[in-house]
């Protein structure tokens, strides 16, 4: 994409490479900035941020799954401001305000079945500490003290502290920090592009997708399984949507098994598939959503983990506590933020929005299919992973070194440089990740594909 003067915002002053001289990003090789400054970017507006030195980007990662309704919403900012200038803090460790008492209701109401407790934190991988510690607390306060153990999928993202990052299913990003917490296993994903048996018959690899994890519960023993982990897509690996059948088959083993299912909805709740829980959208009610990123728009830092009234039950009786809490978890500014997003998505109708063009998207994104360099295209919602091969008859992928000289060599600085903010991953096989905010049409999937079809071909010839 070429800058026109329509494109160009008041540029701040450009920071040079002193940018990182005291700050550590997260994430990044750092020896990559000793000379050159990361992009600074000082400014969004819509679908679109602005960098230091006045150039426009499409935002299409939404910051990262995060900025649903958009940059520049003066009315969160007015939000926070109100509620700083009311009640600024107050912990939640023995007493309540309004604003974490008013948002708890309203995600009560929102949540399926009989999810009504929520518990909140300060961001995704907090909910998910908070949620295996509470199973785990759970089972002891019912008399299963031995069900402690975790299952989830491989190359599924769970987060960075130790518990959440003993979940993850990703090796490279474990291994600086082992030994982790013990007691959690892998199974297969929902790949199907990838998938080992049954990959013409989607709803046969569902439920042998789900029954994988009937095969875990049952080799570690039903009597040590505490809970399942599940995205209700798949982000690590490259969106990898359930299969037909497979969330119905998994909340019937681990009923059987007396598991809970943990919904890990950090990217996909708050309108990213179109409703405000994702598992609405595939028809499970499980045990646990945790869920952070889009409550807010990423306007201030808050997460939470909803428990159903069956896991709330026995923390409730005489004496009992749960001994685990953040200082900022449901933080006043935080908390009335999320309640003005809410009513942003309830105005604009942001989630009939995404349900209405998810198919536009699909099929915009489709298009690059032609390309000899894109194997699969998947997801849901607005939130699609592109992946990229070596041979498409034969599904082909790039070997290590391959990858990085496509990804982290060319594509990556090469798609910012064209005016389209993405990310290339190769966290499993290459891909190219878009969740754009959710204030996007067919002019923003347009202009994210025509970007992709000019940098995935040059990257094509130069391979």
């Amino acid at each position: 994409m070429t800058t026109t003067e329509q494109d160009v915002a008041a540029p701040a002053r450009p920071i040079g490479p002193e940018a990182t001289a005291n700050l550590w990003l997260h994430f990044s090789r750092m020896g990559a900035y000793r000379d050159t400054p990361p992009p600074v970017i000082v400014r969004g507006e819509g679908p679109w941020i602005y960098d230091d030195r006045g150039r426009r980007y499409l935002d299409g990662l939404a910051g990262l799954f995060v900025v649903q309704a958009g940059h520049g919403r003066r009315v969160l900012a007015e939000a926070a401001a109100r509620q700083a200038e009311t009640l600024a803090f107050f912990p939640l460790w023995s007493y309540a305000h309004p604003a974490a008492v008013e948002l708890s209701q309203r995600l009560a109401a929102a949540a399926p079945g009989d999810l009504n407790r929520v518990f909140f934190t300060t961001g995704g991988g907090e909910a998910v500490e908070t949620a295996w510690k509470a199973a785990k607390q759970y089972f002891k306060l019912t008399g299963k003290p031995g069900k402690t153990k975790v299952i989830s999928r491989a190359v599924a993202y769970h987060g960075t502290t130790q518990g959440a990052l003993s979940i993850t299913g990703l090796p490279a990003l474990k291994a600086d920090f082992e030994p982790l917490v013990p007691g959690t296993f892998r199974v297969p994903n929902t790949n199907l592009y990838r998938a080992p048996v049954f990959a013409d018959d989607p709803a046969a690899f569902g439920r042998w997708a789900a029954d994988q994890i009937e095969q875990q519960i049952l080799f570690e023993g039903p009597e040590t399984v505490a809970a399942v982990f599940l995205e209700p897509v798949q982000n690590a690996g490259g969106c990898f949507p359930p299969p037909p059948g497979y969330f119905a088959r998994v909340r019937e083993i681990c009923d059987r098994h007396d598991v809970l299912l943990v919904s890990d909805e950090v990217i996909c709740a708050f309108g990213r598939l179109g409703t405000t829980f994702a598992c609405d959208k595939f028809g499970y009610v499980p045990d646990m959503i945790t869920c952070a990123k889009g409550m807010t728009s990423g306007y201030s830092p808050i997460g939470a983990m909803i428990a159903s009234d069956r896991v709330v039950e026995p923390f409730l009786r005489g004496t009992t506590s749960f001994p685990h809490g953040y200082t900022f978890g449901g933080h006043p500014v935080s908390a009335a933020v999320a309640m003005a997003n809410l009513d942003i998505f309830e105005e604009e109708g942001l989630n009939a929005h995404v349900l209405a063009t998810e198919d536009a998207f699909r099929a915009t994104l489709e298009r690059l299919l032609d390309l000899p360099i894109v194997g699969d295209v998947r997801g849901d919602g607005f939130f699609y992973g592109i992946e990229l091969v070596k041979d498409k008859a034969t599904k082909e992928t790039f070997d290590d070194a391959e990858s990085e000289r496509l990804l982290r060599g060319f594509l990556s600085g090469a798609l910012f440089e064209a005016g389209l903010y993405c990310r290339a991953d190769d966290r499993g096989d290459p891909v190219v990740q878009l969740a754009p905010p959710l204030v996007c049409g067919q002019a923003e999937f347009d202009l994210m594909e025509q970007v992709l079809r000019d940098v995935l071909t040059e990257a094509w010839t130069r391979l």
